[in-house]
């Protein structure tokens, strides 16, 4: 939900899924995901615009195992990590409408299962032992399988004003090796302002819907939340702030820097689950 709980009282207090034990007792800490992504655009008309993006990802995962059976008693401290290539997408952007000041485009795309879902790593258990399992969903880099990306994108300018807004949805197509993720539902809106033309600062309030792993995989059994596929998912609304650097004459025209932060304002999880502490968005994009 939106109470923030400590681990003493997951391990006490939520049930887990895969008994023995009948309480939690592996709780997740800090998770740090860093997504390096690729893309390339070509616009074959003023109508439509075609978009390829890749990406390479890496994730570290700190957590706190606690002794067997019940009690709050603390056997030690390990990390878990996994590195690879994502899912790749392939998208369209196709303008339906247009005047001087406003702009509507659809957006149509899919996303193909290129992400591991196989990745391992060593565990410390209830009872003291180092096991390499499966990682749990979290910790994997793709869905496994195809998704469909639908969307819709409003954009208007008045001035040295920018405005927009944008929804963009995930369905995934069928599932993998017993589960699928949830469809995801976004939305959000932003107003830029552009002092010269090389300069524009921006705020953008984000909004995501994401319902709970739909199946299991009988591979992932262990006494954590993140192996539990109830415990994804859930509502989130985030405040960003971004300034964007155009360049406008000699080598520097046609390069692109931006960058923006975000933080949440609201958190609803299909908990417990590790709330979201703050995003880092830097890109580099080259036109010609």
């Amino acid at each position: 939900g939106t109470t923030e709980v400590s681990p003493e009282f997951i391990v006490t207090n939520v049930a887990n899924r895969f008994p023995p034990p009948a309480t939690l007792r592996v709780v997740p800490t800090k998770m740090t995901m860093d997504m390096h992504m690729f893309g390339a655009m070509y616009a074959p008309s003023n109508q439509l615009t075609l978009m390829f993006m890749t990406m390479y990802m890496e994730k570290s995962m700190d957590h706190i195992t606690f002794q067997g059976g019940s009690g709050t008693t603390r056997r030690g401290t390990f990390t878990t990590t996994s590195s690879g290539i994502g899912d790749t997408k392939i998208t369209g952007l196709f303008r339906i409408s247009k005047s001087h000041t406003h702009m509507m485009c659809l957006n149509a795309g899919i996303s193909l299962p290129t992400g591991d879902t196989d990745k391992r790593d060593t565990i410390l258990t209830p009872a003291g032992a180092r096991n390499n399992v499966v990682l749990p969903y979290g910790m994997q880099l793709g869905s496994g399988t195809f998704d469909m990306l639908p969307g819709v994108t409003y954009t208007a300018k008045k001035n040295k004003l920018n405005w927009g807004a944008q929804y963009l949805g995930t369905f995934r197509i069928g599932n993998h090796k017993g589960y699928s993720l949830s469809d995801i539902h976004e939305i959000t809106s932003w107003l830029s302002y552009q002092p010269q033309p090389s300069v524009s600062l921006s705020t953008r309030v984000a909004y995501k819907n994401e319902d709970k792993i739909d199946g299991v995989d009988e591979r992932i059994s262990l006494p954590v939340q993140t192996a539990d596929p109830d415990k994804y998912g859930g509502d989130t609304i985030n405040l960003n702030f971004g300034v964007n650097l155009a360049g406008q004459t000699g080598f520097l025209r046609g390069h692109r820097l931006a960058l923006e932060a975000g933080i949440p304002i609201y958190q609803d999880l299909n908990g417990p689950q590790m709330e979201t502490d703050y995003t880092i968005t830097v890109g580099w994009q080259f036109a010609w």
